[in-house]
Order: structure tokens, then sequence, then C-alpha cells
């Protein structure tokens, strides 16, 4: 089992997301650049593009003719027109740095000077003004202040100012889970079938697995060897692959179990035939494997044990539930452990298969009938409608690592003791 990386585990406790991706400094200067406007008795400037290197400025010159060099770091008054290393572009040139040009702001005392058109700049004035004293952003024209909440500034009546920024807050995440009406539900719909997904899947691949090498464990089998090699193919294939043309095999239009049983059932798109499905796929991927840890099980145990256990009367049976199978357990045990708690994060077959699908209606978040807690968390932090939620996905990931965690502590536990009493 994986453990949680710290920077998961830190930002979980934080609103880091769509949003709120800088630092409050980087988001005060965003927002006091977003809300530069032009007032009606703004300097106006005739302007000329420039560039050194890499680096672009402006010739600027006022209505009284005075020139100055504007750059990103202010306005330089220009003597006798010396550019020094700066030289001025072309049409073309201008054309294809208009861009870079039209971002550059020239900081002056009332605002910055920004380019209107590539002949013509304007002085414009920030809407949105920050008051470090404070610690508050107020708006100039209506007077609206707006004070820090949770990484945004925000005013009385709930209205916020974006971008905001990262901030620590608390286990606000954590509760949003249990709590949230907009994610409690398909929440805990997720939660219950990634149980069952994981369960169901280690349960049959298990089964189907030992019940072959049972089989084939026979000495009077004929071709043992070809049988043994013919199921190791779907594991052997890559997992990815194997998924996407079951995906096909299974379409309802056009899919091959459709034609073959002749019928039109929607494999992929009914809320239960959907998760049938996934668990009939994650047999097929997941019984050779098993089928491998239980074959070498099996040659490890002395045969001199069923032998005395025909010897006291039991049946085949009674021979391997009362022998093989409890000496079987010691070996497959932890592997059993293991297989859950790859399940229980078993992305690809979630998302090549189905993509999460069909949605939940309802639900306010990206989740849909198929989903599991891992599928579930990456589109929470990548295909959320309001943008990417990373510290809530980060939330859940650490609850997905104590659950997992917390399973395989008690699993083992249980294991070393049935290793006692055997």
């Amino acid at each position: 089992m994986t453990p949680i990386p710290p920077l998961t585990a830190y930002l979980a406790f934080t609103n880091y997301g769509t949003g709120n991706l800088l630092t409050k400094d980087q988001a005060i200067e965003q927002i006091e650049v977003q809300s530069l406007v032009t007032p009606p008795d703004a300097a106006r400037y005739e302007a000329v593009p420039l560039a050194e290197g890499g680096d672009v400025a402006l010739l600027l010159a006022d209505a009284e003719g005075s020139q100055f060099l504007g750059t990103g770091d202010g306005l330089q008054p220009v003597p006798d027109g010396e550019l020094g290393d700066y030289r001025e572009l072309s049409v073309r040139e201008s054309l294809e740095l208009a861009e870079e040009l039209h971002d550059l702001r020239v900081p002056v005392e009332e605002g910055a000077i920004q380019l209107s058109t590539l002949r013509t700049a304007t002085t414009r004035v920030p809407l949105l003004v920050y008051d470090d004293g404070e610690d508050t952003v107020t708006n100039e024209q209506t007077g609206v202040v707006y004070r820090p909440v949770e990484g945004t500034f925000t005013s009385e009546d709930g209205a916020i100012v974006t971008p905001g920024w990262r901030e620590v807050i608390g286990v606000d995440n954590f509760l949003r889970a249990f709590t949230s009406p907009a994610v409690r539900g398909p929440f805990f719909r997720v939660f219950v079938w990634t149980y069952v997904f994981a369960l169901l899947s280690v349960l049959t691949t298990f089964a189907l697995g030992l019940a072959l090498a049972v089989a084939f464990n026979d000495d009077r089998m004929r071709s043992r060897r070809f049988y043994r090699l013919l199921f190791v193919v779907p594991y052997a294939l890559p997992s990815f692959l194997t998924a996407l043309i079951w995906g096909g095999m299974l379409n309802q239009e056009f899919g091959a179990v459709n034609q073959l049983f002749n019928t039109n059932l929607p494999w992929l798109t009914d809320p239960w035939l959907v998760r049938f499905s996934i668990l009939l796929v994650n047999l097929w991927l997941g019984f050779p494997y098993m089928f491998l840890i239980t074959t070498g099980a099996l040659t490890g145990i002395p045969g001199g044990l069923l032998e005395a256990a025909r010897v006291d009367g039991a049946t085949g049976l009674q021979a391997f539930r009362r022998v093989t199978f409890p000496l079987l357990l010691i070996s497959v045990a932890p592997l059993l452990i293991g297989s859950f708690a790859f399940n229980f994060n078993n992305f690809n077959i979630i998302y090549l298969l189905t993509r999460g699908n069909p949605p939940i209606e309802g639900a306010q978040t990206p989740a849909g009938h198929s989903d599991i807690l891992i599928s579930y968390t990456y589109r929470l932090a990548f295909e959320g409608q309001g943008g990417a939620d990373y510290g809530f996905a980060a939330a859940i990931s650490v609850l997905i690592f104590v659950m997992v965690a917390a399973i395989s502590a008690y699993s083992f536990r249980y294991t070393r003791a049935l290793e006692e009493v055997t």
C-alpha cells in the first residue's frame, strides 16, 4: 500500500483549486490589474512599440510632445530621443508581439499606462483597490468593501472577488464530504459501491481461480500445461487494452455480446447492469492472477496430509474444507488483502470502461453510478462544473488511505491469528 504523499495530506486541509491557485500577494496583484478601467479624463499618449532582447517597451508621447520610455518598471523621460538599446518595431513585428505589448502595464501614480491600439495608449486606474492596513479591497466606484474570508475577498452580501488565494481551512473539506447536501448523497453511494466492488471482485476472482486451480491440480487431468497457459492469457494482455475491448463488446447498439445473445441490453448505461458489467470484466482480468497463486499454494501442501484425511474417512469435499483450504489461506490471505486494496483503488477499469457513467441524477458534483472513490476523486479534481477542486479531492484521497490502511491492518491481524491456530 502506497503511503499518502505529504503534499496531498497538506492540500487536504486547504481550499486549493480553481479560483484559489495563487498566493495572497499574487491574487491582490491580479485583482487590481483585472479591474483596471479608463476614466473619462485619462491621460492619452501616442505609442511606438519597442524591443530590447526579449523585452518589450513603449515610446510614449503626451499631448505636450514630451517623450517617455514606458517599461514594466515605470515611466522614464527620454532626453533627445535616446532609447539606449531599444529599437523600434516594424508593423509586422508589432503584430507578432501584440499579446506581449497589450499585456505590458507601465505603472504610474494614478494606475498604469496600457496600449489601446498598437499606436495609442491611455492611463488606466484600478476599480478595486487593496488597503494593506485594513486588509480589505474596496470598489472605488460603489464603495463596497470586501474582506478576506477563507481565501477570497467577500462583501457583506456574499459577493466575492476573483481570483482568491490558497489558504488552510482546517477540516472543512472532510466535513464537507459528510455534511454538504450536494456532496453527501453521491458520496455515500460511491462509498458503498466502492466496498461492494472491491469485496465482490476479490471473492469472484478468488473463487473462479481456486476452482480452476483445484480442477487442474488433479494428475488425471489431460493437457494441464496447455490449459494453464491458456488461462494466463487475460493476465498477460495489457489491462487498459482489454478494458477498451470489453467496452466495445458491451456496447448496446453494435456490441458483440448483444449480437451473440440476440439482446438489446444497456450494459454500460443502466445503473445496475453497468455494475454487473464492471464485475464481469474485472473477473476476466483478475481470475488468472488468483489461478496462478492458488496453483502455487496447492503444490506446496504436503500430499501426506490429504492421504491421512482420506484414511480417517474424510470425503474429498471434507478434506478440502478441513485441510486444503485452511492451509491455502495461510499462503494466499496476504495476497487477498493486497487484491482488495488494489481493487479499492482500481481506477483503470472504471475510467476506461465507463468513465463513471451513467451519471447520478440530481448530483451537484460529478458522480456516476459506476464511480468508485478513486474515480470520483479524479472527477472532483478535474471535471467539476465549477473547475478543479484539488483540496477536496486530496481530502477524499486521505480518507481512502485511512480506510484501506485500517482494513489491511485488521486483515493482517486476522491472518496472523489464523496462522497461529493452524
